[in-house]
């Protein structure tokens, strides 16, 4: 791998690091020639990102060319957004009020060096704030107020704004970035990387262990790496060619932005971030399957306008879900009237919308797999042991969920399946679960899921191997349109 450390006048840089190449911007934008061959990284400290200067089009043009910028494009933008930058306040939050909390003064700014910083102390929230803005030279502002420290500002910083006692210190974080332990190399004949994003504490886990395995070696049969990484990888999704989503997705944490970034960045995306906010939405479900005329449960939106005429249109028992609820959780059934309208109050005071449905009782939910606008798998999946849900999470152990037994396709009622490919064809042509009741003879949408599980020995009980197969299939087929390439 060739790296650029690509400046605004190498004449002002001490910057020297075994292995990589100081280039001035103009060289870089103006001998194009000088740049060619696969595996460039280009890495941009120019003074300015402003739009239409040296640094913009030294990331821009970097892209273009198939080098791959730190920062890039997207990056640049994202630091002038100051919602996005609120938002990212918010979502490490705990970090930077551990960070600051011994500060006495009530504005503070952090240097940041190639995700670190000269006091070590402030490394963990520096690293993070790297990971989410991936730029060499950051500099990040906070002010303390009432609720405690926010970050106000971020944005990059040129050579003239370093301190000099600063500058042996970036020498050191530099080289330190440089050599550190790079990705493993692609396996022998692999043409694509694959990043699959996991949670190794996350239980119950969207996919086990071997089912990690699984999609790994299926991928390698197909010619993809396919390699696991965490929340704190965040900072290397550019390195790769698609990103698979194998943890619970929320668009309040951290998956809805690997899914945003990996989206900008090109990559090839499943979970794609239009169908986490739409799946997440139980509220735009109902609407949606409402208007394509799919049948669901009795449906209301409620509001604090339309909540005391809940009992009447909907009876009880009655189902009350927050918008965004997943996993049976965020979602209570109510059996009395006291219990209706309190939990309507306690839901209402978090959500402007719910929803209430009409209680369905049956054994098990259908959960039809969809990929590529297909049905992939099918599965019953049993209430837990004594509850009205698939999970008790009041309970542990054996108890915590029900059995799951999967069927082949042709097994289940035709009607079954094609309800639930079209009700996840109004989503998106990714990979989904749908999950459905069978009453009387009619079927019900009862959600349409992005990031569906898919365990060992579960879904992929029946087809096995080609379960993975498939779905590695598809992010090949996905990258390879995306190259305007065709299989040979």
């Amino acid at each position: 791998m060739r790296r650029l450390l690509i400046v605004s006048n190498p004449k002002n840089w001490k910057l020297r690091i075994p292995g990589v190449e100081l280039v001035g911007a103009q060289d870089y934008l103006g001998k194009p020639e000088q740049f060619t061959g696969a595996g460039i990284r280009v890495y941009n400290l120019c003074r300015s990102y402003r739009y239409q200067t040296q640094g913009y089009y030294i990331s821009l043009l970097a892209e273009a060319r198939g080098h791959r910028p730190l920062p890039n494009v997207t990056t640049i933008q994202d630091l002038k957004n100051r919602s996005l930058i609120r938002f990212y306040s918010d979502e490490l939050e705990d970090l930077i009020q551990k960070s600051l909390a011994h500060l006495q003064a009530k504005e503070f700014q952090l240097s940041i060096y190639f995700g670190r910083n000269v006091a070590k102390r402030y490394d963990r929230l520096a690293h993070a704030l790297f990971n989410v803005f991936p730029a060499p030279l950051l500099r990040a502002e906070f002010v303390h107020g009432k609720e405690g420290w926010e970050m106000r500002r971020i944005g990059v910083i040129s050579e003239n704004e370093i301190p000099d006692t600063h500058h042996d210190f970036l020498n050191e974080a530099a080289d330190r970035y440089f050599r550190r332990q790079p990705r493993p190399k692609k396996q022998q004949g692999a043409r694509y990387d694959l990043a699959i994003l996991y949670d190794p504490e996350e239980d119950p886990p969207t996919s086990d262990l071997r089912a990690l395995k699984a999609f790994i070696k299926a991928g390698a049969k197909l010619g993809l790496a396919a390699e696991l990484i965490t929340k704190d990888d965040y900072g290397s999704l550019a390195e790769f060619d698609a990103l698979f989503i194998r943890e619970t997705t929320s668009v309040k944490n951290h998956t809805f932005r690997f899914s945003r970034r990996a989206t900008a960045e090109g990559l090839v995306v499943i979970d794609d971030p239009e169908s986490i906010l739409k799946c997440m939405n139980k509220v735009y479900l109902a609407e949606l399957m409402q208007r394509h005329k799919i049948r669901t449960p009795k449906t209301m939106v409620v509001h604090w306008d339309n909540a005391e005429r809940v009992l009447e249109e909907m009876g009880l028992p009655c189902v009350l879900k927050q918008p965004d609820s997943a996993f049976s959780q965020g979602v209570v059934k109510a059996k009395t009237p006291e219990e209706l309208k309190h939990e309507i109050e306690r839901l209402l005071d978090s959500s402007e919308l719910i929803i209430a449905q009409e209680f369905l009782p049956t054994d098990f939910d259908w959960r039809i797999g969809v990929l590529d606008q297909k049905p992939l798998y099918a599965c019953k999946y049993f209430m837990a042991r004594s509850h009205w849900q698939i999970y008790n999470h009041e309970k542990k152990g054996a108890a915590f969920s029900g059995e799951a037994t999967t069927l082949a396709i042709e097994d289940v009622p035709a009607k079954v399946v094609d309800t639930a490919v079209k009700a996840a064809n109004l989503i998106g042509d990714g990979l989904y679960g749908v999950d459905l009741k069978e009453v009387g003879g009619k079927v019900y949408v009862i959600e349409v899921n992005d990031n569906p599980s898919i365990e060992h020995n579960i879904e992929d009980e029946v087809i096995g191997e080609e379960l993975y197969l498939r779905i590695m299939q598809s992010f090949l087929e996905r990258i390879e349109k995306k190259r305007g390439r065709t299989q040979s």
